[in-house]
């Protein structure tokens, strides 16, 4: 299996993050990772924050000449906000700036005071920040590559922002590409995203903040990924689960998710077909699913996010230490995340399908996992109709 720890603050020096389990040989694309890592901070409706740091991963360990050992492979991502925290966040030096006190509604703030039994936020809020999801980027960035060496591929975009909905349904998947790389918001259709814009316009104007839903498909997946057979093995679990680590998250769909509790069994069902010896479905609301395993068909994911919980027109709350009824903290933060949260998105599931394949076909090498990747699908080709 594949894993990954990240340990590091919002405003501390940096982000570390611990890759276990990637087979040697990968060759590895350290521009894609900056890539994606700058594509996680680029979209509007982030906050100033977004100004001051240049995400770029620093190669700590399992990379020889641009491939990877097989031994764990870490990663160093600056936190260049740093050098302006340095006496509040120092690691030995008790800061000289007063306590933060006064929990956000809806952030981990109180419940993590609850939890560690401090009266300073500060101390929840620096790890609690979704500040830390860089790390996980660059952890599902390189699990991409190794996705990618299979034919695996993994994309998402907006379908809801503030109530404005996308009608992507009706779009070919080419057409969302393409209008993908034009966009500010990872919204695929153009007259969606100026509505959405304007939107974002106003709330921020009004000191407040917006959620919405994003997709997530994953194409290429071979059938049989997962398993029925214990609870903690179902591939959609696993998926759902990493979903909703990301902070903000607060709801996920397979396929069609919810709308399926207002259907008919025979409305809901992807019908089996052989079209010239192979076998085909005539739809997919199962999202590529079924049993707990993978179909062979897109695996289709939908993740909701709440608004974000810091305001700059705080809510009512509580002062910790004086006990008096006051306004929550005010921190800087975005108007919106979604189109961000997506891309975390598309890094979490990376990151579970890589797990996936690698406890499936197993392999210290490339070249190995590859060799039982292949048997896998021609034993499928000569046993199931299978294309």
């Amino acid at each position: 299996m594949i894993r990954f720890y990240t340990a590091g603050e919002s405003h501390g020096q940096g982000l570390v993050v611990i890759i276990e389990g990637i087979p040697s040989g990968l060759s590895v694309d350290v521009e894609y990772i900056n890539k994606e890592l700058k594509k996680r901070q680029s979209f509007y409706g982030r906050g100033k924050r977004m100004l001051i740091e240049e995400d770029k991963v620093k190669i700590i360990s399992g990379i020889r000449g641009g491939k990877t050992l097989g031994s764990p492979v870490s990663f160093f991502i600056e936190n260049k906000d740093w050098e302006n925290w340095r006496e509040q966040m120092d690691p030995l030096k008790l800061s000289p700036h007063p306590p933060v006190s006064r929990p956000r509604p809806g952030h981990a703030d109180l419940a993590g005071a609850f939890k560690f039994g401090v009266k300073d936020l500060r101390n929840i809020s620096e790890r609690a920040s979704a500040r830390e999801t860089a790390a996980r980027v660059a952890a599902g960035s390189l699990c991409k590559l190794l996705l990618q060496e299979f034919g695996i591929n993994i994309w998402g975009w907006v379908e809801e922002i503030g109530g404005i909905k996308v009608p992507w349904e009706d779009m070919g998947r080419e057409e969302i590409k393409v209008n993908l790389t034009r966009s500010d918001i990872l919204c695929p259709d153009p007259e969606r995203e100026k509505e959405i814009v304007a939107l974002l316009k106003e709330i921020e104007k009004e000191g407040d903040t917006v959620g919405g839903k994003f997709v997530i498909v994953i194409s290429g997946v071979p059938p049989g990924l997962g398993s029925f057979t214990q609870w903690e093995k179902r591939l959609d679990a696993r998926l759902c689960f990493s979903l909703m680590s990301i902070p903000g998250i607060k709801g996920v769909e397979v396929g069609d998710g919810f709308s399926l509790s207002c259907k008919r069994g025979s409305e809901a069902m992807d019908e089996i077909f052989l079209k010239e010896g192979k076998i085909v479905r005539g739809s997919n609301h199962m999202g590529g699913i079924e049993g707990g395993i993978s179909n062979g068909e897109d695996i289709i994911l939908k993740a909701v996010m709440k608004p974000i919980p810091t305001l700059r027109k705080p809510l009512r709350s509580i002062d910790l230490i004086s006990g008096e009824e006051t306004k929550a903290q005010v921190e800087r933060g975005d108007v919106c995340a979604v189109p961000s949260a997506c891309v975390i998105g598309e890094s979490m599931v990376a990151i579970e399908i890589a797990s996936q394949l690698k406890e499936k076909f197993g392999g210290d090498s490339l070249k190995e996992m590859k060799a039982n990747f292949n048997n896998y699908l021609n034993s499928l080709k000569e046993n199931f109709y299978y294309g």
